[in-house]
């Protein structure tokens, strides 16, 4: 079992909320007593978790320079799930199905963000590559600020053989290329669908594009060709879900 540290109230409120039974032990801020923080220690009490109370100090350099506000925690890694997960969470889905693809992408940052953002806009899973990618690891987990617990994380070892059959099971695929014809903003994300983000730099691989039922790009008016990946991530994220809500 590998362990991680999650820092800050809300990361914290989440690990309650969706594994409890993962936290091992928590460093609380000795001299701050403000209600969220106390009843935060009182729920964690009744969980027989290993409590330290310890000067800012301490909590700064645990939290690495991150934002405690006077609480880090200790939990276990969330876990990496199975091809065989991601075809029994398809075939029991009773909603508008939204996956994320994420081909071959490496930066720790950019799937911890990806991973806040998917919670954020209502992502049913976040398919990753087993090789030539980042998995779940501690810098993803801080920077998801929780969100690795609520993101479920499918690896597969052949993508465009999980995307084909997702197509099998009703679901568009949909990938991102700067040389579509059609925007985002020209396109129909209001049917079931599983968004495909290619790697940094390199976008998707040749085999993963001839899987893409459509293309979509973003619109760009400066002198800048791409947006970092999770930022672009979100902006289409919250394009699909300004088209479900409408």
């Amino acid at each position: 079992m590998k362990l991680t540290k999650i820092v800050g109230l809300h990361a914290a409120q989440s690990a309650l909320l969706y594994s409890p039974q993962k936290i091992s032990r928590a460093w609380i801020d000795s001299e701050r007593h403000d209600k969220r923080l106390e009843t935060l220690l009182d729920t964690l009490s009744t969980l027989h978790v290993s409590i330290e109370k310890v000067e800012r100090k301490k909590l700064d350099k645990l939290a690495d320079g991150m934002n405690h506000q006077g609480v880090v925690l200790e939990v276990a890694l969330p876990e990496e799930l199975s091809e065989n997960a991601l075809k029994a969470a398809v075939e029991h889905l009773t909603e508008n199905a939204l996956f994320l693809v994420l081909d071959n992408v490496q930066d720790p940052h950019n799937l911890g963000a990806c991973l806040r953002t998917a919670d954020a806009t209502g992502v049913h899973g976040i398919i990753i590559t087993k090789d030539n990618a980042v998995g779940i690891t501690p810098t993803v987990c801080k920077v998801a600020s929780g969100a690795a617990e609520t993101v479920p994380v499918y690896v597969v070892t052949n993508l465009a053989r999980t995307l084909r059959w997702l197509k099998s099971e009703g679901i568009w695929v949909i990938g991102t290329a700067g040389e579509a014809e059609n925007t985002l903003y020209q396109h129909d994300f209001t049917v079931p669908m599983a968004l495909v983000i290619g790697a940094e730099e390199k976008g998707m691989r040749r085999l993963t594009r001839e899987q893409c039922d459509f293309l979509v790009k973003l619109p760009m008016r400066g002198t800048v060709e791409s947006l970092n990946l999770s930022v672009a991530t979100g902006v289409l994220l919250y394009e699909v879900l300004r088209q479900r809500q409408g």
